[in-house]
């Protein structure tokens, strides 16, 4: 046999047993890649990492013994995204966990054949990732971070704290599946609740204070902060700055400042997210584990801001916060 086609055939050959039977490499050390999109001193990092690699443990992978984890830092940053899912891929994990949907799709451009779970992915359908929420179909499946019906609650939650707020300018990255989706959700829903709606680009902290300083002029003014990896707390700065009450999708945001926050619980995610992994490794195939959504939101208020804004939380909404800063 040709020497060439020899070794393409036992590559292929391999290539099909690393995915297609896992559960068959007993003995073996199995090396899980995660790829996180948080920079390493997010305040909610470590928190979720820790979750993750706590459920796994409670699943019997224990670090340096039977599996070990590679993790990286990505922070929602294009290029560290792209260096690291180089990185990860070439270390020939048995598995890939992901978060984000930024730090997703550079796992997918340089891989289309190792298993994949993520998590904190807005729509993976629309972003090409599988092909339903059902029957993903290839070798990704995992957990969203919420569906697009949210837009609803946040401007509802706002209107209730802030009654006075007639425009609302909702603070994203234009470059994200997320930023656009999103903010569009957020335009239909906008007439029902009586606010007008305009686009605060925030690519960067810069334009971010630009166009949120612009945005303040004018009275009556509120903010709808779609969550960013690193830049939620600098936003709830300048929202505090301008006066400006603001309703964030992470609980972070509303720690540094902003007024409220109402999203899924995202350590519970990656605790979910621990059980596909190990299912996973046990020799389950990620197009027959359906995507999740979450089951469990959260709702942040801070009253420190409220007071300092001259607002007045309804105590109807305060009944239903889950954590209440004073």
């Amino acid at each position: 046999m040709n020497r060439r086609i020899f070794i393409a055939l036992a590559g292929g050959c391999a290539a099909s047993w690393s995915f297609g039977a896992p559960a068959q490499r007993i003995g073996q050390v199995r090396r899980v890649a995660v790829l996180m999109n948080v920079a390493a001193d997010h305040p909610e990092g470590r928190p979720r990492l820790s979750a993750f690699l706590d459920a796994m443990r409670k699943l019997g992978w224990r670090d340096g013994d039977n599996v070990r984890f590679d993790v990286r830092w990505g922070g929602d940053d294009a290029d560290r995204d792209r260096q690291y899912a180089e990185e990860l891929i070439a270390l020939r994990p048995d598995i890939i966990f992901v978060t984000g949907t930024l730090e997703t799709k550079a796992i997918q451009r340089e891989n289309r054949s190792l298993p994949t779970v993520f998590a904190l992915v807005t729509d993976p359908v629309g972003s090409g990732f599988i092909d339903s929420l059902s029957h993903p179909g290839g070798n990704e499946t995992g957990f969203m971070a919420y569906d697009y019906s949210i837009a609803g609650k946040w401007l509802d939650i706002l209107k209730q704290i802030a009654p006075n707020v007639t425009r609302v300018g909702v603070v994203r990255d234009p470059g994200t599946p997320q930023g656009i989706g999103l903010f569009s959700a957020i335009q239909i829903v906008a007439p029902s609740v009586g606010v007008e709606v305009s686009a605060i680009n925030a690519r960067d902290a810069d334009e971010a204070g630009r166009n949120i300083a612009a945005f303040a002029r004018p009275p009556n003014g509120g903010l709808v902060v779609i969550p960013a990896a690193d830049r939620g707390a600098a936003i709830a700065a300048l929202a505090a700055r301008y006066a400006l009450p603001s309703i964030h999708g992470v609980r972070s945001d509303v720690i540094a400042g902003g007024l409220a926050s109402y999203g899924p619980d995202r350590v519970e995610l990656f605790r979910q997210a621990a059980g596909y992994v190990d299912r996973i490794l046990k020799g389950a195939k990620p197009a027959d584990l359906p995507v999740q959504e979450p089951t469990k939101y959260e709702l942040l208020i801070n009253l420190n801001v409220a007071k300092t804004l001259g607002l007045t939380v309804p105590p109807v909404l305060l009944a239903r916060a889950d954590e209440v800063i004073e």
